[in-house]
C-alpha cells in the first residue's frame, strides 16, 4: 500500500507501526447543524481506505469523534432555546443516518469531546506544568516557539507563518502564532479547571481523544485539506511537546467540493448539505461520485456531473444484475475471482487509493461481462469470476448491489416468460415479467 504523505509531500510505502494493524484518526464534524456534502467526502474516501486495508488483511481501528461544544453550538442552541445536549445528540443522530445511508462501515470508536472533558484538562495541566503552555487571565496558551519544527507539518516556515497566516487576534497571546488550549467563559456549557470556568480549545480536543483510544503515535491522521493549518498543526505541535511524536506517521488530506466550479458556501446559496443530497439522489450514486476523483484533488459537483455519475453507475450494477441472473439460473455459485482484473483493480487502490483508475478497471470489467453475456456459447466459469471480481470491487468502494437469488418458483416463472415471449403472447409475457419485477429479478 502507498500513501500520500502531506508531512513529507511524498507517496511513501505504508509500514504500520504493529505487524497487521492500522491505527487511524479522522476528524469529524462540529455537531451545530446538517453537515454540508463537503463533510461527507472524508467520511467516504477513509471508510473506502479502510476498505482497502481490511481487503488486504489489516485490522484497522477507526476513529472520528464528534466535536461537540463549541460557540456555534452555544449560539444555536440558545436561538433554538434548547440545551447544547439536546442540540448535538439530534445532530450526531442525523449523521450516523448519513453515514448509514453512505454504507460506512461501523468505526472502532466515535468519541466526544464532552465526555473527555476529564483528559483535556489533565493534558492541559500537563503542558502547562512542562513549560509548553502559559496561563494567562482565566485562559490557556499553547507557546509555539518550544516547538523548533513548527510548521513542518504544513510545509511553512516561522517567520513567514507569523507574517501570512491567517491567525485569531487575542491580545493576551504572547505571539501570533500561540493558540488557545482553554478559554475563560461565562455562557454556554463550561467546566471547572485550575484556570478558570470555561471549555477547551478545539486544537486540544483530537490530540486528547486520539492518545486516549489509540495511543500517543498513530499509523495515519486524516481530514479535508483545509485542516492542515493550523488544526492539525497545532495538533502535532501538542503531540510533539509531550510525547515527542509526530502524533501520526502518515498525514492524509482529502480535496474540498466546489459547487458548478465555485467554492461551496452559505453565503453564495450554493451549499448542499448531505441530507438533501442523500434525499435527491440514490445514496449509492453519491457515494460513487464522492470516489469519482482522486482524494487529494477538489471535486466539482453540477448537476451534469451527477447525471453522467449516476448513469455510469446504473450501467455498472445493470451489468451486475444481468450477469448475476445470468449465473442464478445456471446454478452457478462459485467464488473464485479473475486474477488479472482482481489485480488492476486492487493495485489502483494500493497506489495511494486511487479510484479514477480502480474506476477504469470496473469499466473493464462490465465491458467483458456485456460482450461475453450476451454470446449464445459464454464461458460459464469465466464469466462467474469476472462476476465475483467485480461485486468484490464494489465491496472495496462501499457500493451496495443486488444479489440475484432464485427459488424453484423463480425459476418457473422466468421460463414461462421467455416460452410466452417465444409464443408471441404479450400480455401474459407482460404478466410473467411484472411478477419478476416484482420479486427484484428483473
Amino acid at each position: 500500500m502507498k500513501i500520500y504523505n502531506t508531512k513529507t509531500l511524498k507517496i511513501e510505502e505504508f509500514k504500520p507501526i504493529k505487524e497487521g494493524e492500522v491505527k487511524m484518526y479522522v476528524c469529524g464534524p462540529t455537531v451545530y447543524s446538517d453537515i454540508h456534502i463537503g463533510n461527507a467526502r472524508p467520511m467516504v474516501v477513509f471508510d473506502t481506505l479502510r476498505r482497502v486495508f481490511e481487503e488486504l488483511g489489516y485490522d484497522v481501528k477507526y476513529v472520528s469523534n464528534y466535536t461537540d461544544v463549541d460557540d456555534k453550538i452555544i449560539n444555536e442552541a440558545k436561538k433554538r432555546n434548547i440545551s447544547e445536549l439536546e442540540l448535538t445528540d439530534e445532530m450526531i443522530q442525523r449523521v450516523e443516518k448519513i453515514k448509514e445511508l453512505l454504507n460506512t462501515r461501523k468505526l472502532y470508536k466515535a468519541p466526544r469531546v464532552t465526555q473527555t472533558m476529564e483528559d483535556v484538562i489533565s493534558f492541559i495541566d500537563e503542558l502547562v506544568m512542562n513549560g509548553y503552555a502559559y496561563p494567562k487571565d482565566g485562559d490557556v496558551f499553547f507557546d509555539t516557539s518550544k516547538v523548533v519544527d513548527y510548521g513542518c507539518l504544513s510545509n511553512q516556515k516561522m517567520d513567514d507563518l507569523k507574517v501570512g497566516a491567517r491567525i485569531e487576534e487575542n491580545d493576551k497571546k504572547e505571539s501570533p502564532l500561540d493558540f488557545v488550549l482553554w478559554k475563560k467563559t461565562e455562557q454556554g456549557i463550561k467546566w471547572q479547571s485550575r484556570y478558570s470556568l470555561g471549555r477547551p480549545g478545539w486544537h486540544t480536543e483530537c490530540v486528547v481523544m486520539i492518545k486516549k483510544e489509540l495511543g500517543e503515535l498513530i499509523d495515519i491522521h486524516g481530514g479535508g485539506k483545509d485542516l492542515r493549518f493550523p488544526h492539525h498543526e497545532n495538533e502535532r505541535a501538542q503531540a510533539k511537546a509531550l510525547f515527542n511524536s509526530d502524533l501520526a506517521n502518515y498525514w492524509m488530506h482529502n480535496g474540498m467540493i466546489d459547487v458548478e466550479g465555485v467554492k461551496m458556501s452559505k453565503s453564495l446559496g450554493n451549499f448542499i448539505t448531505a441530507k438533501d443530497a442523500l434525499e435527491a439522489y440514490d445514496p449509492m450514486v453519491i457515494r460513487w461520485i464522492l470516489l469519482s476523483a482522486h482524494y487529494r484533488q477538489d471535486l466539482n459537483i453540477s448537476d451534469d456531473f451527477i447525471k453522467a455519475n449516476e448513469k455510469e453507475l446504473n450501467k455498472v450494477l445493470t451489468c451486475l444484475k444481468q450477469v448475476s441472473l445470468k449465473l442464478a439460473l445456471n446454478d452457478t455459485n462459485g467464488k473464485e475471482l479473475d486474477e488479472k482484473y482482481y489485480h488492476a483493480f486492487m493495485e489502483a487502490m494500493e497506489d495511494d487509493l486511487n479510484t479514477p483508475n480502480a474506476y477504469a478497471a470496473i469499466f473493464e470489467m462490465v465491458k467483458y461481462l456485456n460482450q461475453e453475456v450476451r454470446k449464445k456459447d459464454f464461458d460459464l466459469e469465466a464469466l462467474n469470476k469476472v462476476a465475483n471480481t467485480l461485486k468484490r470491487a464494489l465491496d472495496v468502494l462501499g457500493i451496495r448491489h443486488h444479489e440475484v437469488h432464485l427459488s424453484a418458483e423463480d425459476k418457473k416463472i422466468y421460463e414461462a416468460w421467455n416460452e410466452a415471449k417465444a409464443q408471441k403472447d404479450f400480455v401474459k409475457a407482460d404478466e410473467y415479467r411484472a411478477s419478476l419485477m416484482q420479486r427484484g429479478i428483473l
